[in-house]
């Protein structure tokens, strides 16, 4: 068993993002509409979420494109609001991810009670946002400076729209990863949001770590939920959920229970209880 069925309540979880409108400072922020707007959608889109039976939520600021890697102040404050007006209504357990800022995460999780933070921690990039540098050893002494010990923290090593420096095997990146850090799990993903986890990169990562969970991190969809879940322990589930599969939508509350119906007569079917 992993820390997924104590604090999310499931193995093979399903993580499920609820995207954020632009935010005031982002260059699509609708001015006109205001942030009561982005508090709205995200409510219809949580609503949706939940109803279609997710295990979690993700917040995140998926739509401040395009990304920086030092988040302004001003974008960390909107999810604040944001996810302290929704408190009332969440009725699973959440996470958070301010993209492409792993402190600025931690602080959101810390002020809003979020259990869990997905980010970059680790590695030197080329990416389309510029050199991408981190410091995990600073961070996760943010980390303890903050109280946010109990926050699990998901290390994306395959980072979206960028790749390593220094060229280097997948299993290379895992096992030093968890070596030097102890992350209490590890995502693989696709090029963008909404693309496949390549299923054997997920089954290298998995077996040089089977001992650390192992997240699909794009591209889970009705077609290969099993092959994903069959080799990871979970996956973050996005552009799926969205009316016709586009990343731009909002949630489709039928296309979340249809999925959610297969996850869970495949956890079934492997004797997990949840």
């Amino acid at each position: 068993m992993t820390w997924l069925k104590e604090v999310i309540g499931t193995e093979k979880a399903i993580i499920a993002m609820c995207h954020l409108l632009p935010l005031p400072g982002d260059p699509h922020y609708d001015r006109e509409k205001g942030m009561d707007y982005v508090v709205e959608m995200a409510r219809k889109d949580l609503l949706a979420l939940q109803e279609g039976g997710v295990d979690s939520v993700m917040f995140s600021n998926e739509f401040s494109l395009p990304y920086l890697t030092n988040v302004k102040t001003e974008t960390v404050a909107a999810m604040a609001r944001v996810i302290g007006e929704l408190k009332h209504l969440i009725k699973v357990p959440f996470g958070v991810n301010v993209l492409w800022d792993a402190k600025k995460s931690l602080d959101l999780a810390a002020a809003t009670g979020a259990v869990f933070v997905r980010e970059i921690f680790t590695g030197v990039y080329s990416s389309d946002f510029g050199l991408w540098n981190t410091n995990v050893g600073e961070t996760v002494r943010h980390q303890a400076h903050l109280g946010a010990q109990n926050v699990k923290l998901i290390f994306n090593i395959v980072p979206e729209g960028a790749q390593y420096l220094a060229e280097r095997e997948i299993e290379s990146i895992a096992k030093s990863t968890v070596f030097n850090n102890r992350p209490d799990a590890l995502c693989v993903s696709g090029l963008t949001a909404g693309t496949e986890t390549n299923s054997q990169l997920l089954q290298r990562v998995k077996e040089i770590v089977p001992n650390t969970v192992v997240l699909a991190n794009t591209g889970v969809r009705l077609h290969n939920l099993k092959e994903q879940l069959s080799i990871a322990d979970g996956a973050v589930v996005g552009t799926t959920f969205k009316y016709e599969g586009n990343f731009e939508n909002h949630v489709d509350q039928a296309r979340v229970r249809e999925f959610m119906i297969e996850v869970k007569a495949f956890r079934e079917s492997l004797g997990l209880r949840e």
